[in-house]
């Protein structure tokens, strides 16, 4: 018997921004792999758990939204989730990084420039007065599925 599938996208919705599964912030790390492990882990279980919600049969596709300064390393979070996603429906998903640039803003005189580490020093005025205001993030914002069809 041949079954057919449907392609979807499920957007997810996070409603709650401490929801562990679906959105955290991490602002240190020891940039070990055991690190992005569990936040493979975390992943798989979130968005399998998501996909069997909507009926899926399978997940094809998974889109990241991971910032510069969240301490995540996006080729070893690759790596992991290779391996973590052995056995679920993820198991052959594409995993789309979208990664996002750190930007900071000056509390003095309120110039926004781009940051590579939580200590900045403003180019407009020199001061160190820095608030990160993008590049922390860590969020799943979509995945494709496929459903079977009749």
């Amino acid at each position: 018997m041949i079954k057919n599938y449907l392609k979807k996208r499920v957007v997810f919705e996070v409603s709650c921004r401490f929801d562990f599964f679906f959105y955290f912030k991490l602002k240190y790390s020891n940039n070990s792999a055991m690190h992005e492990m569990s936040i493979a882990l975390s992943i798989v279980e979130a968005v399998d758990a998501k996909a069997r919600e909507e009926g899926a049969a399978k997940i094809t596709g998974i889109d990241l939204l991971v910032g510069r300064l969240s301490g995540i390393e996006t080729e070893s979070l690759k790596f992991c989730f290779s391996a973590a996603s052995k056995g679920s429906l993820a198991e052959d998903a594409v995993l789309a990084i979208d990664e996002r640039e750190g930007t900071g803003e000056c509390t003095v005189c309120r110039s926004s420039f781009p940051v590579s580490f939580y200590y900045a020093e403003c180019p407009e005025c020199g001061s160190l007065a820095v608030s990160i205001i993008s590049g922390e993030e860590f969020q799943i914002k979509s995945m494709t599925i496929e459903e079977e069809g009749e």
